[in-house]
């Protein structure tokens, strides 16, 4: 069919297609079609101009996002909102050329552009059949001039190996993935980092290699520079006398000894360092555990245990004394003895740490039972103890020796029963140390160390009403008193209380040794404990196997209170930071808390400490410094207790009072009789 057919053909569909609907398509497209809610404006109207600025924000984006910032602990508002719209995002694949797949494809590109016909290809098969006619020539022309077919051979090999081969076009490789001409890269926040740099510590590398005969030499020059610093100090008529000896006796290796005292305190500290880190619960507890509760129990408190503290030599032993040191908050020493007196075996003293809870610092064993001990003040290595057979003794803890430095006899005045207190005082006019003893034969005794020896003076014998009786030759015999217990007051250095076997107190006096200045019918029993109050002048308690617990003001014969603790008391003390605690021990294994400025008539805390079917309490003491009391028993074992917030309240006291804890007693002085059942 030719064009103009074709032509011809199209039109009349064309004219066709137009006269089907009856109207002209192009007079249908130029109608305009308006909807019926169309708006009918003005020139004007239609004329005006609307403008857009086009930004990169997000309007849909919100701007009143609030974030919780952990770091100034509050919702913060967000200043950055994110913006960006992703409208076409395609994942792509790229291969760097020197990797193994790159390299792969690159041979497979050169393997394919070798295999594709060529021109040089082409020239190859006519070459080689030119040559092959033209040895054919040259064969035949050999028969007729062999001479000069051969000339004729050589030039053509010549020519074919100095003509270059053909080279093949190289195709090269276009790696669409692999363009650094126009890379970019985005900024990189710089690594930020805040240190602290010290000042290295010192230290120093040695080692060396040590044998017997090193070992032995260093031994030997040490004890040589020992002697030669003796030899110094003498004079020299020793050291004339020393040289003829030693040229008599050569000295031998049997006689020296090593001297570990160097290393003690290092192994020591050692020691308390890895006993800290066994008993590091409990020491956490010690520093910084305070009992919650304590705010829902209404004045009530708790007693937290801590350590125990025992010994294996002791521990068919009863803890008769317990004291802290006066300069070492930390160090208390516990005597251990037998108050079955049926029963006497020997005794022990040991000293324990709260650093050291598993073994104690210093032991001393004695031939008697130990029933009492007390710390000097001012001395705090010496240490006064009584014994079970009435010996009084002196313990240096400077030196290493396992004997006291000074100790009573027969011929020195000791006592005739078992000493059961003893308390420092201060030194008398000619500065020689001084320390007093109560005995169950009735005497009171000033023992003053004078020239390396104990010198006894008796200050009081203690009488017993209705015992004299008649002797030999019509003469009138006096029984005394059997003193249990003492305690000085602590302002008034002549000033002193003794409770006796009988139940009854005295109040003496150093300056009057034949009469009291006031006797007080206190208990039935054996006064067990007697104690002033370290900030009233005037008050002091006392404890009894009667079952009581009596404080007392020295001025007024009846008692301000009695608490009955329904068993048998064995120890009481008075708290060192406040004036109205004081804590009691009874045989029922219980120890009891009481704050008179809180509760005055029933304990804060009566808590069980040991079982009380095998065990019973006997001593307990309070902490100068932290708030932990320690409670001994009769198996031998020393328990440390912490004080719950509610049994340690400091008192208030207003600025226009003396800060001397005093005010919370002064307001009971004329209270009536106060009995606690």
């Amino acid at each position: 069919m030719s064009g103009a057919e074709r032509g011809g053909g199209q039109r009349q569909y064309e004219d066709a297609s137009t006269e089907v609907g009856g109207v002209d398509e192009s007079s249908a497209a130029k109608t305009v079609l308006k909807p019926p809610d169309q708006l009918e404006l003005t020139e004007a109207e239609l004329e005006e101009e609307f403008t857009r600025v086009l930004s990169a924000n997000n309007p849909h984006a919100p701007q009143n996002i609030v974030r919780y910032s952990f770091k100034e602990q509050s919702y913060k508002p967000i200043n950055y909102v994110d913006t960006i719209a992703i409208h076409l995002s395609l994942g792509g694949n790229m291969i760097l050329r020197d990797s193994d797949e790159g390299r792969r494809q690159s041979l497979r590109l050169s393997n394919a552009s070798e295999k594709t016909p060529s021109e040089t290809s082409a020239v190859e098969p006519e070459e080689a059949e030119i040559k092959d006619e033209k040895s054919t020539e040259d064969t035949q022309a050999a028969e007729e001039e062999a001479a000069g077919a051969e000339t004729a051979e050589a030039a053509e090999a010549a020519v074919a190996e100095e003509a270059p081969p053909p080279r093949v076009k190289e195709q090269k490789l276009a790696n669409q993935f692999n363009f650094i001409e126009r890379s970019s890269m985005t900024f990189v926040n710089p690594l930020r980092e805040r240190a602290c740099q010290l000042e290295p510590a010192h230290y120093k590398n040695f080692s060396a290699n040590a044998n017997q005969w090193e070992i032995y030499d260093a031994y030997i020059e040490e004890l040589q520079k020992m002697e030669k610093s003796k030899e110094k100090e003498k004079p020299k008529s020793q050291l004339e006398k020393k040289e003829e000896k030693r040229g008599r006796n050569l000295t031998s290796l049997e006689s020296q000894s090593d001297d570990i005292t160097k290393i003690s305190r290092t192994a020591k500290i050692m020691e308390w360092m890895v006993n800290g880190n066994i008993f590091d619960d409990i020491l956490q507890d010690f520093k910084y555990f305070e009992d919650p509760s304590d705010e829902y129990r209404d004045n009530k408190g708790t007693l937290l245990p801590l350590w125990k503290f025992q010994y294996d030599k002791t521990k068919s032993l009863t803890v008769t004394a317990i004291s802290w040191n006066p300069k070492y908050k930390d160090l208390f020493a516990a005597g251990y003895g037998s108050y079955d007196f049926m029963k006497q075996s020997q005794g022990m003293l040991a000293l324990y740490t709260l650093k050291n809870p598993s073994f104690p610092e210093y032991v001393f064993s004695s031939q008697s039972g130990i029933m009492c001990l007390d710390f000097n003040n001012d001395h705090p290595h010496l240490l006064a103890v009584g014994f079970y057979d009435g010996n009084v003794a002196i313990y240096n803890l400077k030196k290493t020796s396992s004997q006291p430095s000074y100790k009573s006899s027969a011929k020195s005045g000791k006592h005739t029963d078992p000493v059961w207190q003893v308390k420092w005082q201060k030194d008398d006019v000619d500065n020689n140390l001084n320390f007093f003893s109560v005995s169950s034969d009735g005497r009171i005794v000033s023992w003053t160390l004078v020239k390396n020896e104990l010198v006894h003076t008796d200050v009081v014998k203690l009488p017993v009403e209705g015992t004299t009786i008649l002797g030999p030759e019509v003469l009138q015999l006096q029984m005394l008193g059997c003193g249990r217990s003492f305690d000085f007051h602590k302002k008034i250095d002549h000033l002193f209380l003794v409770g006796t076997e009988e139940g009854k107190i005295y109040k003496c006096s150093k300056w009057y040794s034949r009469q009291f200045l006031d006797v007080f019918e206190a208990h039935h029993m054996p006064v067990d404990s007697v104690s002033w109050n370290s900030y009233h002048l005037k008050v002091f308690i006392s404890c009894s196997s009667d079952w009581t617990v009596k404080i007392w003001d020295h001025t007024i014969k009846t008692p301000l209170f009695v608490y009955d603790l329904k068993t048998a008391v064995g120890d009481v003390a008075w708290s060192p930071y406040s004036s109205t605690v004081f804590a009691a021990v009874t045989i029922d294994g219980k120890a009891h808390v009481f704050d008179l400025n809180v509760n005055k008539y029933e304990a804060l805390c009566s808590q069980v400490v040991v079982d009380k079917k095998k065990n019973k309490i006997t001593h307990i003491q309070f902490n100068p410094v932290h708030p932990v009391v320690i409670i001994g028993d009769e198996r031998g074992q020393v328990t440390c207790l912490k004080l719950s917030p509610n049994l340690r309240k400091m008192p208030k006291v207003s600025t226009t009072e003396r800060p001397n804890h005093s005010r919370s007693l002064l307001a009971f002085y004329y209270c009536p009789f106060y009995t606690v059942q």
